[in-house]
């Protein structure tokens, strides 16, 4: 029987693009299980983020990925150890724009920083798409 291996990873997932498809895609073949923290838009307005997607309806999309096994609230930084005990994880792991800033929960668990696909972010999707309303708006 394979031992189960429970991946843990945070994120916004707004504007849910291909990027997002891999990378929890990925995510789950570091392990049996995948649990994901989608940022509230109480967090995001912590951290200075507007979303197009209010948190509910990130959070279904997120949750209806056939990868993903769970899907729970960010409310802010520090419940990060809190939810690797709560939820038994094996392997926490984000994309390596963050390499190095959760190496302080290597003392809870394995953390694994995974490439980015390459050419598509939500902040250039933002950029893009205010590009063409700047345009058709003139």
């Amino acid at each position: 029987m394979k031992k189960e291996i429970t991946v843990l990873t945070y994120g916004t997932f707004d504007m849910f693009h291909i990027g997002h498809l891999k990378l929890l895609q990925r995510l789950k073949e570091l392990g049996t299980k995948l649990v994901v923290a989608v940022s509230t838009d109480e967090f995001n307005k912590i951290k200075g983020k507007k979303t197009l997607i209010p948190f509910a309806q990130r959070a279904l999309i997120v949750e209806n990925i056939k990868c993903v096994d769970m899907v729970i609230a960010e409310d802010n930084w520090e419940q990060k150890i809190d939810d690797i005990k709560k939820y038994n994880i094996d392997i926490f792991s984000m994309g390596d724009d963050w390499e190095g800033k959760f190496d302080f929960l290597k003392e809870y668990c394995d953390v694994v920083y995974l490439p980015r696909t390459d050419n598509i972010s939500t902040t250039q999707l933002k950029q893009e798409l205010n590009s063409f309303l700047d345009i058709y708006e003139k």
